[in-house]
């Protein structure tokens, strides 16, 4: 398949920044050609972009696709009893039904914003639908299940055997890491160290090293957790998984909002990898990350929106421009300008994912992850003084997207999904967690 964009402002989110009006040819899967000039040649698709701007889709490094069924179930609490009294419960109550759907619900509504990438965390159970779906979507993805072995709280529907926790991993691991010419890849997901025995991480440690996979988790995000892995391991989060021998190039970390001085120095000499999730953090009144520390001392950051019951949306925008504003109020007002935190949701995000030299940035011979967006909207007027990164942090919406392309292959134009039906899609899920919430049996009242 050979697609010509034309016309277009592309935003190439190189090292240089640089953006001028031209072309790009994308032959299968990669982007062979951009230029200032006309491309020649016999073409299966010509999109003409003028007046509009291309530039690489977004990538969002943390990301639970099998909650997107559970948004709007949890509102107005805190980390642990969100996870105790909710999600958990709702998480182990998922069959292969509700959790594909659940998949293909956060798929269509990230498509449609513009995120081409992500990095998945999945629950316990029935994983192995959710990669259906991302693999049905045309969606890129590093994704994995849930490890769940350890802790006084996990409700049964979710608490494993560390045999059969890494048991489970391995064979999902061989049945989908590389899958689509390596559109998909696994990771090992221990949730956190409050869920996980020491056992498992261990096992997890070695496992990632002996297959060559990312290991991807949550650490630091809340107080309570703290406080709990402090109490329970006698060390605090970052200390304990660099004990384990978890802390390396290949671990994704999410939120690390509660670091000491050590720990941001034991990230940052590890190399380990720091994903961002603003909405998500505020909700849950978990606190905000000093972003801006992390980059300084050399930690490779990402901007995700987390799961839709503590974001209430996927929305690469909204995390955008959160990520900019919370930071202004205490640093300044060129705290995180728009230029640092586009390229945090592009190329910051491919680099979390070791992507950086197949995606994040429109260059030759990467791979043709590439949104189109119409900035002519009121919402984004006036146009003036080469300010196209103000208008997408700041001003931008996910109806500025009318194109997504992944992996070479039109997934969304004119804001329509090609791949699969998205009101049927959204039938299935008003079905599915009706049966998802009464098998949990939730007690509205907590």
């Amino acid at each position: 398949m050979k697609i010509l964009i034309k016309n277009a402002l592309i935003l190439t989110m190189d090292e240089k920044f640089s953006k001028f009006k031209g072309y790009i040819a994308i032959t299968d899967t990669r982007i062979e050609k951009i230029s200032k000039s006309e491309i020649e040649g016999a073409f299966d698709k010509v999109i003409d972009a003028d007046g509009k701007i291309a530039m690489p889709g977004f990538v969002q490094p943390h990301i639970h696709l099998c909650q997107t069924l559970f948004r709007g179930t949890a509102d107005d609490m805190e980390l642990l009893d969100w996870l105790k009294y909710r999600i958990w419960p709702l998480e182990g109550a998922h069959d292969e039904e509700s959790i594909y759907y659940s998949a293909m619900l956060g798929i269509s509504e990230l498509i449609k914003g513009g995120t081409t990438s992500i990095v998945d965390m999945e629950t316990v159970h029935y994983t192995d639908n959710a990669i259906k779906a991302i693999y049905d979507s045309g969606l890129r993805a590093i994704t994995g299940k849930v490890m769940m072995d350890y802790g006084t709280e996990v409700p049964a529907s979710l608490m494993e055997r560390k045999e059969d926790s890494i048991a489970e991993s391995v064979k999902l691991l061989k049945k989908w890491h590389k899958a689509d010419d390596g559109r998909i890849e696994y990771a090992f997901t221990p949730r956190f160290v409050v869920s996980c025995s020491e056992e498992l991480l261990l096992e997890v440690s070695k496992l990632s090293k002996e297959y060559g996979v990312k290991v991807h988790t949550h650490a630091s995000e809340n107080r309570g957790e703290i406080a709990f892995v402090q109490q329970d391991r006698n060390m605090r989060n970052i200390n304990y998984l660099k004990k384990v021998g978890l802390l390396n190039e290949n671990l994704i970390l999410a939120h690390c909002i509660w670091l000491n001085d050590e720990e941001v120095e034991l990230i940052s000499k590890s190399n380990a990898k720091v994903v961002h999730c603003p909405s998500s953090n505020l909700k849950l009144s978990s606190g905000i990350a000093k972003i801006p520390e992390l980059l300084e001392r050399g930690v490779n950051v990402g901007i995700a929106s987390d799961g839709a019951p503590c974001s209430n949306n996927l929305d690469a925008f909204m995390e955008m421009k959160l990520s900019s504003l919370i930071q202004k109020v205490t640093i300044g007002p060129k705290a995180m300008d728009c230029k640092q935190v586009l390229y945090l949701a592009t190329m910051g995000g491919a680099k979390v994912m070791g992507k950086e030299k197949e995606i994040g940035s429109i260059e030759e011979g990467k791979k043709a992850d590439i949104i189109i967006l119409d900035l002519n909207k009121v919402h984004n007027a006036p146009s003036f003084n080469e300010n196209e990164e103000s208008q997408i942090v700041f001003s931008g919406k996910t109806e500025n997207v009318i194109t997504t392309i992944i992996n070479g292959k039109v997934v969304m134009e004119d804001r329509k999904l090609l791949n699969f039906d998205e009101e049927n899609i959204i039938k299935m899920c008003n079905r599915s967690i009706e049966k998802v919430w009464n098998r949990a049996k939730i007690s509205i009242n907590i």
